[in-house]
């Protein structure tokens, strides 16, 4: 007998089991190990399902998080079920290759679908792992932008914070099963307790910005996220408000008034406890400083005053506004109280401005009169500073009083200034006529013109030192300066005093020419001599 063919015969019926031996063949294609060709002996198509699956595997591994490409996939997926088709199709026209039964190779190759499937499950298992392990370190660099951050200012730090943050909120809103997700909660507690450092450092000034930025997250970041956190920044955020804005008070440390922080407490918290204790705050601070008004800085205790004041008046609760009147009648007594301080302290030229200005703003103040009278003295004490020495008598002195009548020989108005046991001013108008006098001249014949009517002042002063200030006004060049004198005044003499102009040449200069020192004449109550 004649040996059996190879392979069935491409033309005629099916030969017998071909059905069988077709899903056989598709079902061990199915795994990817091209069995099913090899059954077939059809070599090379099972190399190709060999090389379709190497390279399948040398994509896919190892593990990545975004899992093997779609293309690639689809791909594989393509060449697996054309190769089942192909090999069933095979298996049913042609003859067995060899002696192989097709039941049990339907069974094996169910048993073999198992390990395509089992890979994949294995494989998403691996991928999920990859992915977990992929946000695990996007959690460790979000840890790490907040310890770099904390290192820092907030301000320079603020950047960094943020996309610590971003980290955080991502993987707790778009992963929120994973195992980065669940350590979050514990990520943002360390997150605020950096940002907020300053606040337990107790640095409240340097806290209000980051706690500020603290409340501010509920609006980007889900609450359920933030949990308690949500709200935890009100608190410290009002503490540090107050804390900051009474450190500033006064604008003694050179960081404002305190009033923006303290305004800023009282309309974000005005029932907090902190907000309760802004009023009692100014309240005991402008007291402490009209007690400073009697200490050696009256002056600095003013303007700690007027910064007080300011600020509560620009404070929204009405009962802080009414400290405004307390602090401003500090004010009233500081400003005189600095003006005196400054004439003790000889500083003659900011007295004369602090007590002046007391005068002309506190018009009805009892201490106006003296105030002017310290002015005086301190003018007259800043070219002449024995002027200084004390301060003028609050009262007059008692007793008897010499005149002293002074004539005025020059072709300007004259102020004259004098301060002593009592201190005033008065002005001498322009001599009618009067000229400038040659410097040896002037003496000689300054206030003697037989029939001129020199302007005149007449003064009644009791005895004792005083100091003279003559100043020259309308009618006089820039180039005519004050002059000052001083003499001392003795019961039973009368006096007299002349104020004249003299030209020098050749520069022709315009220079004052004031009397010498008063003295009294020879002869008790007798006509004075003119100086």
């Amino acid at each position: 007998m004649p040996p059996p063919p190879s392979r069935a015969p491409s033309v005629g019926p099916p030969p017998p089991g071909a059905a069988l031996r077709a899903v056989a063949v598709a079902l061990l294609n199915l795994t990817g190990l091209g069995l099913g060709y090899a059954l077939l002996g059809r070599w090379g198509r099972a190399a190709v399902c060999w090389a379709a699956t190497a390279a399948l595997l040398w994509v896919a591994l190892p593990a990545d998080p975004d899992g093997v490409p779609g293309g690639v996939l689809v791909g594989y997926l393509l060449v697996v079920v054309l190769a089942a088709v192909d090999g069933g199709w095979i298996a049913r026209r042609a003859a067995p290759a060899g002696a192989w039964r097709p039941g049990l190779a339907v069974g094996l190759g169910v048993v073999l679908l198992a390990v395509p499937a089992g890979g994949a499950v294995v494989y998403g298992s691996a991928r999920d792992e990859a992915r977990e392990q992929m946000l695990l370190d996007r959690l460790a660099a979000g840890d790490e932008r907040v310890a770099t951050a904390s290192e820092q200012p907030f301000d320079a730090a603020k950047g960094e914070y943020g996309k610590a943050l971003d980290v955080y909120r991502a993987l707790g809103e778009d992963h929120p099963g994973s195992r980065a997700a669940k350590l979050v909660p514990d990520r943002l507690k360390a997150y605020y307790d950096a940002v907020s450092a300053p606040y337990a450092k107790k640095q409240h000034c340097e806290a209000v910005a980051p706690l500020t930025y603290l409340r501010s997250l509920p609006d980007s970041v889900d609450g359920k996220l933030l949990g308690d956190l949500a709200t935890w920044p009100d608190e410290p955020l009002a503490v540090s408000l107050y804390g900051c804005g009474v450190s500033r008070l006064g604008g003694s440390n050179g960081g404002g008034s305190g009033g923006a922080e303290l305004g800023e407490l009282l309309r974000t918290f005005p029932d907090s406890a902190s907000a309760r204790q802004v009023g009692p705050a100014i309240g005991e601070r402008i007291k402490a400083q009209v007690a400073a008004l009697k200490g050696d800085e009256p002056c600095a205790a003013t303007q700690v005053l007027r910064s007080l004041g300011t600020t509560a008046s620009e404070l929204p609760a009405e009962s802080v506004k009414a400290l405004r009147a307390d602090a401003d009648k500090g004010v009233v007594d500081g400003v005189y109280a600095c003006g005196v301080d400054q004439f003790e302290d000889e500083k003659f030229g900011d007295a004369r401005t602090t007590l002046t200005d007391f005068a002309r703003t506190y018009r009805s103040d009892g201490r106006v009169r003296q105030a002017r009278n310290i002015a005086i003295a301190a003018e007259i004490a800043d070219d002449r500073p024995a002027a200084g020495k004390r301060l003028p008598p609050s009262k007059r002195p008692g007793g008897a009083r010499m005149e002293l009548v002074i004539s005025n020989d020059a072709p300007n108005t004259v102020e004259v200034l004098y301060t002593g046991p009592v201190t005033g001013t008065v002005t001498l108008r322009a001599c009618a006529g009067c000229e400038r006098y040659s410097a040896s001249e002037g003496p000689r014949r300054a206030c003697k013109a037989s029939g001129r009517n020199y302007p005149k002042a007449r003064l009644q002063l009791p005895a004792g030192e005083y100091h003279f200030l003559y100043k020259h006004g309308t009618g006089a060049t820039a180039r005519v300066d004050s002059y000052s004198s001083g003499t001392r005044v003795q019961p039973g003499y009368t006096y007299t005093s002349c104020t004249y102009v003299i030209e020098r040449s050749p520069f022709d200069l315009d220079l004052p020419l004031l009397p010498d020192p008063i003295q009294p004449v020879v002869s008790p109550w007798g006509a004075g001599s003119s100086r």
